[in-house]
């Protein structure tokens, strides 16, 4: 069993400073510690000159943003379990993090109690026991942790269960889509997440990757006919 009370030692890197203190305050009610970072470079010291449980992380801030502080946290700690925080949604950078092996997102505006219920869920992750597997989002939990540890195979294999056990739930076909994506097959990708969309149409993580799967494909049909069009003005030039 895990425990209910399970708390953790937690880096925070955000400059805005209401965000910092209002994600504080939150988990230190809960009995978590707490380090916080001003800025990707701060949040890089800190992370080097102490071990952390999580780290919570903005992708959108001035000078070193949240990408590439996921990348250097990644080299130094290739399994730091991350949660990044975006007011700007994952659309264009959920393949990249997801290599990097990060798979938790919280969305701003968020509330106290929701910053809580993500941090618990991701700290839990790390004492989950194969054994005890029984539903689907345990299995989605699972994959979660094998896709932290950069094995999108195993993971995989953990969404395929969860579709088995609940076929109506739209998570599990949404992070195949991705993985797939990882992988370069769009077009499955893009079936995946058509799947979510068909159990669930509002679903916004699947929304929001099939609209930019489509237009990524589509910008790229128009290159290829571009490049077509100028080869053959060439030809006719020639």
């Amino acid at each position: 069993m895990v425990s209910e009370d399970i708390t953790g030692k937690i880096l925070l890197v955000d400059d805005d400073k209401s965000i910092r203190v209002t994600i504080s305050e939150a988990l230190e009610s809960a009995g978590h510690t707490v380090v916080t970072a001003v800025d990707g470079e701060h949040g890089l010291e800190k992370f080097s000159e102490d071990t952390f449980d999580l780290v919570l992380l903005d992708m959108k801030m001035p000078g070193t943003d949240g990408m590439e502080v996921l990348k250097r946290i990644k080299t130094i700690e290739p399994t730091q379990p991350v949660i990044m925080i975006t007011g700007f949604g994952t659309v264009e950078t959920a393949v990249e993090a997801m290599k990097l092996g990060a798979v938790d997102y919280i969305q701003k505006p968020f509330t106290p109690e929701e910053i809580r219920a993500i941090v618990k869920r991701v700290l839990e992750r790390k004492n989950l026991d194969e054994k005890n597997i029984a539903s689907a989002s345990q299995f989605i939990e699972y994959a979660k942790k094998a896709i932290v540890e950069r094995d999108l195979d195993r993971a995989y294999e953990y969404l395929k269960n969860a579709v088995k056990i609940d076929p109506t739930v739209p998570e599990p076909f949404n992070l195949m889509g991705i993985i797939m994506e990882v992988r370069g097959n769009m077009s499955d990708a893009q079936r995946m997440y058509r799947a979510a969309l068909a159990l669930d149409p509002s679903y916004a993580p699947a929304l929001e990757n099939l609209d930019r799967t489509v237009m990524f494909s589509r910008r790229r049909e128009s290159v290829k006919v571009d490049e077509l069009i100028k080869e053959q003005e060439k030809q006719c030039t020639g």
